[in-house]
Parts: C-alpha cells; sequence; structure tokens
C-alpha cells in the first residue's frame, strides 16, 4: 500500500451544496482507518474521491508522491467493496470471481489458481458453477458465500495499494471478518489494509 494524502480537500456538487468544505487527512502506508460519522456527513464521497469515482472540487489527493486528482479509477489501484453486494447474475461464481483479473488481463492460469485459492479459503469450492440465484440469502450475506466477500478476496488477489471497504461488513460475524482477512492473506501473501467506514 502506499500513503494517501488529502489536503485541503473540496466537494461541492454542480447544485451549490457543498459536502466536504476543508478536509486534510494522511493515511501513513499500511495504516488501518475507520471513517466514522452520522449519515450524510461525506464519508462515502471522501472514499469515492480518493477512489476516482467522485469529481474532487478543490484540494489536492496524492497517492504515495503522485498527484491522482485527475487520474481514472482504473489507474489508482484501489478496489471498493460495497455493502451490497454485487454480482452478476447470468454469471457462476467462478466468474464472477475472475471477473477483475480478467479486466486486467492476467493470464488465464493466474487468474485460476487466485480464483481456487480465495475459493478454497473461503469455503466456496462447491459453489463454483452455481449462478447467484442457486445461493440462499445466508450465502449471499456472510462472507464464506457472499458476493461482498468473493469480490473483496479477488479484487485484493491483485490490488497492491489500497482497498475501501463501504459497510461490507454490517451482518457478518467477527469470525467471518477473520476468515475473509486470512482468505485475503492467503491470497495475496501479504496484508494490505483496508479504509473502513
Amino acid at each position: 500500500m502506499a500513503s494517501i494524502s488529502l489536503e485541503h480537500i473540496k466537494k461541492t456538487y454542480e447544485d451549490g451544496v457543498t459536502v466536504i468544505p476543508d478536509l486534510n487527512l494522511e493515511i501513513r502506508d499500511r495504516e488501518f482507518l475507520i471513517l466514522v460519522g452520522p449519515s450524510g456527513c461525506g464519508k462515502s464521497t471522501t472514499l469515492r474521491m480518493i477512489a476516482g469515482l467522485e469529481d474532487i472540487s478543490g484540494g489536492t489527493l496524492k497517492i504515495g508522491d503522485r498527484v491522482v486528482n485527475d487520474l481514472p479509477p482504473k489507474d489508482r489501484d484501489i478496489a471498493m467493496v460495497f455493502q451490497s453486494y454485487a454480482l452478476y447474475p447470468h454469471m457462476t461464481v467462478y466468474k464472477n470471481m475472475a471477473f477483475g483479473l480478467q479486466l486486467r488481463r492476467v493470464p488465464k492460469a493466474e487468474i485460476d489458481r487466485k480464483v481456487r485459492t480465495a475459493a478454497q479459503a473461503l469455503e466456496l469450492t462447491a459453489y463454483l458453477d452455481r449462478r447467484p440465484r442457486a445461493l440462499s440469502g445466508g450465502q449471499r450475506q456472510r462472507p464464506a458465500g457472499s458476493g461482498s466477500g468473493w469480490r473483496w478476496v479477488v479484487l485484493w488477489c491483485g490490488i497492491r495499494r489500497c482497498s475501501f471497504w463501504t459497510s461490507p461488513c454490517l451482518t457478518w460475524t467477527p469470525s467471518c471478518v477473520q476468515k475473509c482477512a486470512h482468505a485475503l492473506q492467503s491470497c495475496t501473501g501479504n496484508w494490505v489494509p483496508p479504509l473502513c467506514m
């Protein structure tokens, strides 16, 4: 992971509403950070700006030593995991897990290894040929069978810098979170701390 620096970051929407007037934040390399605050205070907007999914109205955003204000999301090496799982219903579990790696043009053999490693760590091997609709609601919610868990681990397989979780763990037990952390570690060989809210 690289350090992330927000210097006088401002976000004003087209209607003139300023949601983030002046944010200064330094996130050191390998630091674990949780953003806490009431609904509407700008937590998700901040994460979206860092990830490049939301334009910055003012200030400077750096990842490492590089100013990334205008860098497209795909070039920032950041993953986001949302509270609601986002699985492609027409794809199998395997294909959902492999999709992000395919977009990054990871070799097929490496994709297969990473998907199977993550599936084994999360006890998903038996579900790899199923489509999301064939899973129970509980399987979709828990990391052992949830879209968030799959996407989280697979995104992490190829991400080197940072990941953001926007409340993906609300329904997870501590042991489920721990299982995902171990799966991540076995998949990547190291630990890259997430930013959570």
